[in-house]
């Protein structure tokens, strides 16, 4: 094979690399706790999610086609093949819901009396009374949950922001 024929091999592959990450990549760091995000970007991060199994799975087939292909010596061949594995694992990462791993229901959530927590005079609160037991949840500790399961007064409820 020349070496204008490697060289194109090496780009798809890396290529195949760089759409795979920025894939798997952006939408994580764009939806993330405690980011605001513009509309745009949110616009083209949900996009992404949407598209990304079918694109990884395409990067996935062009890196290892690209990795068979590529001739070079063993070591170069060897690289080859593992960045063609290394996008073939992005495809099933790609797959993996991170948001349900990063906001997972707290189920047991702690609570001490209201005179020995400290909060912020800015802290919101989402307070809820049944049946004369009271819970506050702040805000801020629900931004890595966005659901706490808990049980006020004898009454289960899911508390969400």
């Amino acid at each position: 094979m020349s070496f204008s024929g490697r060289i194109r091999w090496l780009c798809v592959l890396l290529g195949c690399l760089g759409v795979s990450l920025i894939l798997v990549i952006y939408p994580i760091y764009v939806i993330r706790p405690f980011r605001a995000q513009g509309a745009r970007e949110l616009a083209v991060a949900l996009t992404i999610c949407r598209f990304r199994p079918v694109l990884t799975v395409v990067s996935a087939l062009l890196a290892v086609v690209s990795a068979i292909r590529y001739r070079g010596r063993i070591w170069r061949r060897i690289l080859a093949a593992a960045g063609a594995a290394l996008v073939c694992a992005l495809a099933a990462l790609a797959r993996v819901n991170v948001y349900e791993l990063m906001f997972h229901p707290d189920d047991h959530p702690a609570f001490a009396a209201a005179s020995e927590v400290r909060l912020d005079k800015d802290d919101k609160l989402i307070v809820v009374k049944v049946r004369g037991s009271a819970r506050a949840y702040p805000i801020r500790t629900m931004g890595y949950h966005h659901v706490i399961n808990d049980v006020v007064g004898g009454t289960a409820l899911a508390a969400t922001y």
